[in-house]
């Protein structure tokens, strides 16, 4: 009989702890082993430092990453258990929690609820019999019912709260419903949909789902982390401060850290019950929240300068302690904040920020793909001239990550930083300016090598002196790439590289018709939030999605399973490269950059095996998983896969037993 991933980890006697598909029991077997070789943790690292040494060894290891063969793998790469036929795990089952009574209360916990997907055995010996309607109905069954009331709603908002409702009654069939429907209720539960829900949280919250960390609770939050009875693998906080283009949302950022979990869960096969969401509520500057009655969150003004960092300190030192290798992911931090707290904890935590790590590797791989439409290779990164609109923290993070692949196909670093043209609200960033602002470190490489034009130069100006190849823009000015804009790109390119990425879609650069009318659909187009293709004079010019989603649960999975204690430079690199390779040449020829995200486990999973490669040819990763990384590919695909939570009903027993 097969035991359980908890018996396992804990080498206890034999005695059935699951409460997941014994697919996640190599993953929980690996943090387990990790957590063994944690070490304590180390000094507080400087700001904007690196050791040389460090950074030499990233550097050639981003260059051995160039010599990968760039083949196809979309056949390759196949998920096992596909959404048409999915196992049940005959061979183990679901025992409940000790705290839970039998009878209504499994009916009422979604961990454990199913419905009508109960059988008559599990109706007997839970106590549930005559409690739920007579008749069974699987799973599948379910789904389909559940699938034909979603799509008949038609606002975003009100699929979003069905959803939300559904995860709250049973959760088990939620993330069956995303995993089956991804494509379509990935814009549901995330972006731009998301962005909409964070901003009636307060009215929108029926039960409070995550850890909420207040200014109250200073000083506490050690002991508040054992409030969470369950392992963590992966949590995602936010402080709400700058929620994708919407502003300062405070508290009603939770709902970002929620709907990325779920995204974790759908995208990287991750247990939900060892999925964190967070808010640090820190207070918000918004008026309209702290003059709102029902505003759920701290009604003070933010916390900042070294409160602030206190704070944030207090959460990761809390986190360390009582899950050591947990992957911490931050989440729409404002500019000031955000790059400051990434480097002063990557190098001493499992930890990256996704909007500036996350949509640089994005933009990367978008930027490869195109490369290929036009039957080139990835190396021809080093002939474009970029323009880019936006110097928040996405800006710096894009910048700085293609500037880095420029450097490792061949360019010096003052050759890469010429190729950059950097546009904030003041215009064009040269030489003149004075950054010395929070969170403008980074870009200070690219203003020292811009001398050519003047301080403050508009885009057009821009555009028609530097004559970029790619256009991209994370300023969130909805309508910046005008038309003229647009055209003069055309002009200037037989195919230019258009990528307006700001969400939600509300904050668009410009839209795919746009993009498409201003250049008689000869464009390549990818923005953050989703368009429909468009066709123009016969030519349909694809609406590429840059999304971030592409990205994060492959790297945080493939960082997981090589049990490496950062994710590095290389890693990210990786992860950027692996995305364009689940592409068919047939769509490269008609203008796809990016895959279908129907494929997204697919795709997280050949990210995760080309992140675990990565660390390990940095001497990141212990000897059994070089001892999978030597017998190549196939045994890699093996290994992650045999790792992913798959959504099914498995037989559900009662536990009498009074151990925790």
């Amino acid at each position: 009989h097969r035991t359980s991933r908890r018996t396992r980890r804990r080498r206890a006697p034999a005695r059935i702890q699951s409460t997941r598909p014994t697919r996640r029991a190599m993953l929980s077997a690996s943090v387990a082993r990790s957590r063994a070789l944690a070490s304590t943790a180390r000094g507080t690292a400087s700001i904007f430092a690196r050791d040389a040494a460090t950074t030499t060894a990233s550097s050639n290891a981003v260059g051995a990453l160039l010599d990968d063969d760039e083949r196809s793998r979309a056949s390759s790469m196949i998920e096992p258990i596909g959404t048409n036929s999915h196992r049940r795990a005959v061979d183990d089952v679901v025992v409940m929690h000790p705290d839970t009574s039998r009878g209504i209360e499994v009916l009422h916990n979604p961990i454990y609820n199913k419905g009508t997907g109960f059988s008559a055995s599990e109706r007997e010996r839970l106590g549930i019999r005559g409690l739920v309607p007579p008749r069974f109905f699987t799973i599948g069954q379910q789904a389909v019912k559940i699938w034909a009331q979603n799509k008949a709603l038609k606002r975003p908002l009100d699929r979003w709260s069905h959803l939300q409702d559904l995860k709250d009654r049973n959760e088990t069939l939620f993330y069956r419903l995303v995993h089956d429907h991804i494509e379509e209720l990935a814009p549901v539960i995330y972006t731009p949909t998301v962005g909409d829900a964070c901003l009636e949280y307060s009215k929108l919250l029926r039960r409070a789902r995550g850890m909420y960390f207040s200014r109250e609770d200073r000083g506490d939050f050690n002991s508040m982390m054992f409030n969470w009875k369950r392992n963590v693998s992966v949590i995602v906080v936010t402080d709400g401060s700058r929620i994708l283009g919407l502003g300062d949302l405070g508290m009603n950022g939770m709902g970002i850290s929620q709907g990325k979990l779920d995204l974790y869960v759908a995208g990287g096969g991750f247990d939900p019950q060892h999925v964190l969401p967070v808010v640090l509520d820190v207070g918000t500057n918004n008026p309209d929240l702290l003059n709102d009655p029902y505003y759920l969150g701290s009604p003070h003004k933010r916390l900042e300068g070294e409160e602030y960092y206190a704070f944030v300190e207090e959460f990761i030192r809390g986190v360390r302690n009582r899950w050591p290798n947990a992957l911490i992911q931050f989440e729409d931090f404002q500019t000031k904040h955000a790059n400051k707290i990434l480097q002063h904890y990557r190098d001493e935590v499992l930890c990256f920020n996704d909007d500036i790590q996350g949509t640089a590797a994005v933009v990367l791989a978008g930027v490869y793909g195109a490369m290929k439409c036009l039957h080139g290779h990835r190396k021809d990164i080093v002939k474009q001239t970029f323009v880019m609109c936006g110097a928040g923290s996405a800006g710096c993070g894009i910048a700085s990550f293609l500037h880095q692949a420029m450097v490792a196909n061949g360019l010096t670093a003052e050759e890469a930083y010429k190729r950059f043209y950097i546009i904030d609200a003041n215009g064009l960033i040269t030489a003149e300016r004075a950054l010395d602002g929070p969170g403008q470190e980074p870009l200070k490489g690219f203003a020292r090598n811009r001398n050519d034009m003047p301080e403050g130069a508009s885009l057009m100006d821009v555009i028609k002196k530097a004559k970029p190849t790619v256009l991209l823009g994370v300023s969130t000015v909805k309508g910046l790439f005008s038309k003229e804009v647009l055209e003069e790109m055309g002009k200037i390119n037989e195919r230019p590289i258009i990528m307006p990425l700001s969400n939600p879609t509300s904050r668009a650069e410009c839209t795919a018709e746009d993009a498409a009318n201003a250049t008689d659909g000869r464009a390549i187009f990818s923005s953050g939030s989703p368009f429909s293709d468009v066709e123009i004079n016969g030519r349909v010019m694809k609406a590429n999605q840059g999304n971030n989603f592409y990205v994060f649960p492959g790297l945080g999975l493939g960082a997981l399973l090589s049990k490496s204690s950062v994710i590095s430079d290389a890693m990210l690199q990786a992860a950027a490269m692996a995305i364009p390779a689940m592409l068919t040449p047939e769509q490269y020829t008609e203008g796809t950059i990016f895959p279908r995200i129907d494929r997204i486990r697919d795709i997280s999973a050949y990210v995760a095996i080309k992140v675990i490669e990565a660390a390990a040819r940095e001497g990141r990763v212990p000897e059994d998983i070089r001892h999978i990384v030597a017998q190549g590919e196939e045994a890699m695909s093996e290994y992650v896969y045999s790792t992913m939570y798959v959504p099914n009903y498995r037989p559900t027993v009662f536990s009498c037993s009074s151990r925790k």
